[in-house]
C-alpha cells in the first residue's frame, strides 16, 4: 500500500519551490544549511508544505518560502529581491530532492532532517545528482531506518501507552501479526487497508502514519 503526502501533480513545482528556496537561503542570504534546515523543519511553513497546501506548494516561490520560514522562526536576515537562477546548484538539488522524499514518504520534515541534515543531504549531490531520485529516496529510507530502529507501528502504540495485546484486541488484528510488523519479518506496507485502518484508529492516527520506507 503506497500513499504519498499529497497528490502528485503538485509534485514538480513544489520540488522547484523548495530547491531554489534552499538555493536563496544559503546562496543569496548566506545562511548556513543546517540553520535553515532546522529552521524549515520546526516552522508552520515546513507543515503546509508537507501537507500539499497550494499556497505553499505552489502558490509562491521559493525566495517568497524562504523569507517565511525565517520569519516565523525569528532569524534574522538581510534581505533581497528574488534571486533564481537556471543554473542548478547543489543546494537547489538538495531542497529539490528533499521534497520529492518527504512527499515520496509522507514523513515529517522534522523526521527526515533530524536523521540526515541539509548539509548531509546537500553532500550526496555528488553522485546522487546523476542518478534516478528514486536511488535517493532508496539511500535515505536506509537513514531513516538506522536514525530510527524502531518501526513506527510500535513508536505510535508505546505513544499510546498499549502493549501488544491490547491493540490486538482493541484492533482486532492477530497478536502474531502485530509481533511480525514490529519485528519487520512482515510488510506492513503490504498489509491489507482494513488491517491497517483499524490499527490506525485504535492508535489515534492516520494509516500512512504507520507505513515503513
Amino acid at each position: 500500500m503506497e500513499i504519498h503526502a499529497y497528490d502528485e501533480s503538485y509534485l514538480a513545482e513544489a520540488q522547484n519551490i523548495l530547491g531554489h528556496a534552499v538555493d536563496f537561503a544559503v546562496m543569496t542570504l548566506g545562511l548556513s544549511p543546517n540553520v535553515f534546515g532546522d529552521a524549515f523543519a520546526v516552522s508552520n511553513a515546513s507543515k503546509q508544505f508537507a501537507n500539499g497546501n497550494p499556497s505553499y506548494v505552489a502558490g509562491i516561490n521559493g525566495c517568497e518560502l524562504a523569507r517565511k520560514v525565517l520569519s516565523e522562526t525569528n532569524i534574522s536576515f538581510h534581505d533581497t529581491e528574488d534571486i533564481m537562477y537556471l543554473d542548478k546548484s547543489p543546494e537547489y538539488w538538495a531542497g529539490w530532492s528533499l521534497a520529492y522524499y518527504q512527499w515520496y514518504s509522507g514523513r515529517s520534515f522534522m523526521e527526515i532532517l533530524t536523521a540526515v541534515p541539509l548539509d548531509a543531504i546537500i553532500d550526496l549531490y555528488n553522485p546522487y545528482h546523476e542518478m534516478d531520485i528514486r536511488q535517493f529516496a532508496d539511500l535515505m529510507d536506509q537513514k531513516l531506518k538506522m536514525a530510527f530502529p524502531q518501526t513506527r507501528l510500535k513508536k505510535r502504540r508505546e505513544i499510546c501507552g498499549m502493549s501488544q495485546s491490547e491493540l490486538a484486541n482493541e484492533a482486532g488484528v492477530p497478536l502474531r501479526q502485530i509481533q511480525l510488523f514490529e519485528q519487520r519479518q512482515r510488510d506492513i506496507n503490504k498489509t491489507a487497508a482494513s488491517t491497517l485502518f483499524r490499527m490506525s484508529k485504535s492508535l489515534r492516527c492516520k494509516m500512512e502514519d504507520l507505513l515503513e520506507y
